[in-house]
């Protein structure tokens, strides 16, 4: 039975697909698995501690050469394993709006 918080099929990977997690600005990289995907997110078992990275919005790197990537914001962490929500483009932009909205109510 899927998880509540996963949205939409998911494939899942036996053994995983190497992959390394890069913040937005070069800072830090980890090495990750993905244990699996959806067109909206996925979950990775991250290799090393993500304490103190900053993991508001960062890239999925899928190719060693950085030329296949999805950016990302975190969703949750379970120990070695977080999950991902994959950023459209806009998006930042919609957030923005919502919160100045939000902002202005109060």
């Amino acid at each position: 039975m899927p998880n509540e918080r996963q949205k939409g099929d998911r494939v899942t990977f036996e053994r995983g697909i190497p992959a390394h997690m890069m913040a937005i600005d070069g800072t830090w990289r980890r090495d990750c698995i993905l244990e699996d995907v959806s067109e909206t997110g996925a979950k990775l078992s991250v290799d090393g501690s993500v304490l103190g990275l900053h993991l508001k919005e960062f890239f999925l790197l899928l190719s060693s050469f950085g030329l296949a990537y999805r950016r990302c914001e975190l969703a949750w962490v379970n120990g070695d394993q977080i999950g991902v929500n994959f950023l459209k483009q806009g998006d930042k932009k919609r957030k923005a709006a919502a919160a100045r909205r939000q902002q202005a109510e109060v």
